[in-house]
């Protein structure tokens, strides 16, 4: 088996970078670069720390975030299952890296920055959904923000019709906890009751 190690031989694969693929990037939420978070429902947040690395799944009506300004963005921490794995992280280690996507957009927007966690109240507020607030708020400090071209949607078809209707058969999240626990946890009932404990729970 062969692998590269060092950064030289590594770009020695690759072509130049592209003037376009460099002057997407900016250091601050530029007007049309909010058009677009501000029209999404769903980012993938990405966090390291001194347990690993975390990326975790974050969404609510768009805009999913707030943009405070050009460079600050505010996501709330909605209720989930506790673990607060993204949250430690941020406590000890603030870089953080976010993906937006728009249903049916292939392109998705990418952000880059530090973050802390607010627990201010007048901030949990701007956020109170079905009358709940969010346990806390992260506030991004935005160092970057770019698009990422449309090849790896394009090549995963995620958003085709056809790819909709014709998904695949996986295990339900019952399923997997029955397995991954030798039945203590999970199974048929886990499943049937999970659809009514999320509405239930879902802020």
């Amino acid at each position: 088996m062969q692998y590269l190690t060092t950064i030289s031989e590594l770009e020695a694969l690759f072509e130049p970078v592209g003037e376009a693929s460099l002057r997407k990037e900016v250091a601050a939420v530029h007007p049309i670069y909010r058009a677009w978070i501000e029209a999404s429902p769903f980012v993938v947040l990405a966090t390291a720390g001194p347990a690993g690395l975390d990326v975790s799944p974050r969404g609510d009506p768009a805009p999913v975030v707030m943009v405070k300004d050009e460079s600050t963005l505010l996501l709330p921490e909605r209720r989930g299952n506790n673990r607060i794995d993204s949250l430690r992280n941020i406590v000890s280690n603030p870089g953080v890296s976010m993906i937006f996507f728009v249903p049916g957009v292939r392109e998705t927007v990418r952000v880059n920055g530090t973050a802390r966690i607010c627990i201010e109240p007048d901030v949990l507020a701007l956020f109170s959904k079905q009358g709940a607030l969010p346990k806390c708020v992260v506030e991004v400090s935005v160092q970057a923000v770019y698009f990422q071209c449309a090849r790896a949607l394009l090549r995963s078809s995620l958003w085709s019709k056809e790819q909709i209707a014709n998904r695949p058969t996986v295990p339900t999240a019952g399923e997997i906890l029955a397995a991954v626990t030798d039945g203590s946890v999970g199974g048929k009932r886990y499943d049937d009751e999970l659809p009514q404990r999320q509405a239930k729970t879902l802020y």
